[in-house]
């Protein structure tokens, strides 16, 4: 699943068909739980999942399965040179860095030519208005074009969750930069049978703006 729309891969192949996907070396950035590994794993694929944190891996080996799990930056990966097929990260990693061509050079550079990348982030129109699900959250409240990071502190001031703004410019220039090749951009519309709330996401706020942008990349 890409992202909360509901976007299945089973739908969209953005990886590819889904028989092209046996036998193939997948890294999945930003994984948490391992569940797209899972998913890949189904398909014959020899997915890895990469995570920075210790406690979503420690998740994922409780659920189960044979996915090698590695604990490791996106900005740093424990990879050799043309290590993978494909890559993949919804709603992994990317947001969560201040510079991200950090995390694509080294996502192009762990993939073997010809290599394809997609990730899912927050559609940058979203920073523009309040994260809320109902009417309130229809309105503009904010600068699209500010850049300052979304921060959570603790009672003693310390960040404990931190996302960063990228416009869609933005987004586009470091895929370009980082020496890909962007190959689609694809923004979901909401679907009519997905009637959940969870946090800004809902029905309402889905049908008239976009919530989601997945950029499939490919290593020439």
């Amino acid at each position: 699943m890409w992202c909360p729309e509901g976007l299945d891969e089973v739908e969209a192949e953005l990886l590819g068909p889904p028989e092209d996907l046996k036998g193939r070396d997948v890294l999945e950035i930003g994984a948490g739980a391992a569940q797209c590994s899972r998913w890949l794993t189904a398909q014959g694929a020899r997915p890895v999942a990469l995570d920075l944190s210790h406690r979503q891996l420690q998740h994922a080996l409780r659920i189960g399965g044979d996915v090698p799990l590695v604990c490791a930056d996106a900005a740093v990966l424990p990879f050799a040179d043309g290590s993978f097929d494909l890559a993949c990260s919804a709603y992994g990693a990317l947001p969560f860095v201040a510079d991200p061509r950090l995390v694509l050079r080294e996502v192009h550079r762990v993939l073997r030519p010809g290599g394809r990348f997609v990730f899912s982030v927050t559609h940058p129109l979203r920073w523009a208005f309040p994260d809320e699900p109902g009417p309130e959250g229809l309105s503009v409240s904010a600068s699209y074009f500010d850049r300052t990071p979304y921060v959570e502190q603790d009672d003693e001031g310390l960040a404990v969750y931190v996302e960063h703004h990228r416009t869609l410019g933005d987004r586009v220039r470091d895929v370009v930069t980082s020496g890909f090749r962007l190959v689609d951009l694809v923004e979901p519309e909401w679907p009519e049978w997905n009637t959940s709330e969870w946090g800004g996401w809902s029905p309402l706020r889905g049908h008239l703006i976009p919530g989601t942008a997945i950029f499939v990349c490919e290593r020439d």
